[in-house]
């Protein structure tokens, strides 16, 4: 990945905690690592826990970011919250996924948060 391309991500990963902050969510942690891979966004809503998974692109040429969440990626986020939830004692999670349009001070980015996607 490029140096770019993780400048975007990293941006797309504090446009979407302070979007979910806005929204009442608890950022809990940022860049959880699992063996399984890394969860972007931890965050407590309303007693519950719920893993972000953030996916960022500057526009929507070659697609919207969600579409970055590919049937591997699932399997991942599946393996890596439950790992989360496991090590951490938690019974009952979710896992949403947040896609972030736009480039850093170039406006006011698009956001669209999808809950419960697994």
């Amino acid at each position: 990945m490029t140096k770019h391309n993780q400048d975007i991500g990293r941006w797309g990963e504090s446009v979407a905690a302070d979007y979910l902050q806005h929204k009442g969510y608890e950022i809990r942690e940022r860049n959880a690592r699992t063996p399984y891979g890394e969860l972007d966004l931890i965050v407590m809503h309303n007693g519950g826990l719920v893993v972000v998974e953030v996916k960022t692109r500057t526009s929507a040429r070659y697609g919207h970011p969600e579409l970055a969440i590919t049937p591997r990626k699932q399997e991942h986020l599946i393996a890596s919250a439950e790992h989360y939830a496991q090590e951490h004692g938690i019974d009952h999670w979710r896992i949403d996924a947040i896609s972030v349009e736009g480039k850093p001070n170039s406006g006011t980015p698009k956001i669209t948060h999808f809950e419960d996607i697994l």
